[in-house]
């Protein structure tokens, strides 16, 4: 029976220690991972895809997908310090709810992880194109700074971006980490000088109509289909949970980076988007010649965008890089500059972490022999699991060269919320389970978080544009035929061995090292 396929706690923590991670990260280094992986594109670009959403409304769709965030963060602490090991919510599944549903959940995180990656690509490549224009006066071609939807025909420096974060992760992650943390840096000092400038010079005339466009309307419309696009500004704090494993005393520390993490974030885009919104740009949504909304990545919006753009007009939701724009409005045109080159200089960060947590995920289900074993092979000389980074790699850099940052960040969305439904489910099943399992940290008034985390996910996957949605169920059936070609028949625990090998022919992938200190 595949559903009786369900691996002990005890016997997933013994996996760990035989072939186990270094323990090397702490709360700091942890919170700095997390806000690493959540500050990025869903703040610098997908403002401009809320405010087509909801206008001003937007605030409240912020609120909502934060709070969606925080419930499900409780959730992850719980679990992440009761069983600290590599694989989030696939390694809680498997130990609650048994293999296959573990394989479909590590399957929709294999999902999240590299369409975020190749979101933040083509996000970053929208500043990139602003840097172009406002330091040097070049316009590169339109065709090739864009995909097949926005008008163009690829996204050329989106793809660059993309091979060049794969090559520094198959080069070494201790250089990547150490990058990471000054990008961190940078990225929180560029959202810090724009709340400074733009909160002095807001006009509240602007934050009429609140709601053009009510709660919910349209195909992912209103304050709700915004929230449901907005979770993309907050996904990446599970990186923090994914790298438990890799964490000194996790019962203490990875609760922290969760929700500290998480907190941190939440205050930084609640302030900017005021600042946006309050900006001599407003945030009313784009509407076409004949007042229809426009929905965000369609060829329609990209046309009036071009009308607009031909009579000296670039509304915020047109915008591909909001924030830079948003000073220049104001008359800060050298800071306005500054904040895209510090968006430009710190996006790649978000694209390090997603692509370097997809490799881990591969990496523990292939510990699990649910993917060939060989994908998590490591490079003779740099030590990195070479041939899963280069995969990864590939489809992030496809999926950047010809999607609209919007669409990417609806489909990696999808596959972020099953994941979060899961884990809910999870602790719930594991506190009747093993009650008496002692729990470092146990998730507050769970009868009304865990049912919470539920309601929330599954609404705003409910208000996902309609392919976003249908790309996990697809998703889903290539990953079911996936398992049952291969993993079904070459589980480790369907074999019959529920631990990996004591002796090791392979080193495992190189952990991340301690970030240093800011």
């Amino acid at each position: 029976m595949i559903f009786g396929r369900v691996k002990p706690l005890d016997a997933i923590l013994a996996t760990a220690e035989k072939k186990s991670l270094h323990r090397s990260l702490g709360a700091l280094q942890l919170t700095l991972l997390g806000v690493g992986a959540i500050i990025g594109t869903g703040i610098f670009v997908l403002t401009s895809e809320a405010a087509q959403k909801a206008g001003p409304g937007m605030m409240i769709s912020f609120i909502i997908a934060g709070a969606v965030c925080a419930v499900a963060a409780l959730c992850y602490s719980e679990l992440a310090s009761m069983v600290p090991v590599s694989g989030s919510a696939y390694t809680y599944t498997y130990a609650v709810m048994g293999e296959l549903l573990a394989w479909l959940v590590g399957w929709a995180l294999v999902l999240e992880y590299a369409v975020a990656a190749s979101a933040v690509s083509v996000g970053w490549s929208g500043y990139f194109v602003g840097q172009m224009r406002g330091w040097f006066g070049v316009e590169l071609p339109f065709e090739l700074v864009n995909g097949p939807f926005a008008g163009g025909i690829i996204n050329l420096p989106a793809v660059v971006i993309a091979l060049l974060i794969t090559a520094l992760l198959v080069r070494g992650t201790t250089e990547s980490a150490r990058v990471n943390a000054v990008l961190v840096a940078i990225k929180v000092t560029a959202l810090t000088a724009f709340i400074i400038l733009a909160l002095p010079v807001m006009k509240m005339e602007n934050f009429q109509p609140f709601l053009p466009l009510g709660w919910a309307s349209g195909d992912g419309a209103g304050v709700i289909g915004a929230a449901a696009s907005i979770f993309f500004a907050y996904v990446g704090f599970d990186a923090v949970s994914t790298a438990a494993e890799e964490t000194k005393n996790p019962q203490r520390n990875v609760p922290l980076g969760l929700l500290g993490s998480l907190a941190i974030c939440t205050i930084f885009y609640m302030l900017v988007a005021a600042g946006a919104i309050g900006s001599p740009l407003g945030s009313q949504p784009v509407m076409s010649a004949m007042g229809e909304w426009l929905a965000p990545g369609s060829t329609g919006l990209a046309d009036r965008c071009k009308e607009l753009a031909g009579m000296g007009q670039e509304p915020l939701s047109c915008s591909k890089e909001a924030l830079a724009h948003v000073l220049r409005e104001i008359g800060y045109l050298n800071f306005g500059n500054l904040i895209g080159l510090a968006a430009f200089l710190a996006l790649p960060s978000v694209i390090l972490v997603m692509i370097y947590g997809q490799t881990r995920m591969f990496f523990v289900m292939s510990r699990d022999g649910l993917l060939p074993e060989r994908l998590s092979n490591v490079h003779p000389k740099w030590k990195t699991p070479h041939i899963i980074t280069c995969i990864t790699g590939v489809g992030v850099t496809l999926a950047a060269a010809f999607l609209p940052v919007g669409k990417l960040a609806d489909i990696a969305n999808a596959g972020t919320l099953f994941a979060f439904c899961a884990v809910a489910i999870a602790v719930v099943l594991l506190r009747r389970k093993e009650p008496t399992r002692h729990r470092p940290f146990r998730t507050p008034a769970l009868w009304l978080v865990a049912p919470a985390t539920l309601i929330g996910c599954v609404v705003l996957y409910w208000r996902l544009p309609f392919d976003a949605k249908m790309v996990l169920p697809i998703w889903g059936g290539v990953g079911l035929l996936l398992y049952f070609a291969y993993g079904y028949r070459k589980s480790h625990l369907g074999r019959g061995l529920i631990e990996v090998h004591e002796t090791d022919r392979d080193a495992p992938p190189q952990p991340v090292p301690p970030l240093p200190d800011l």
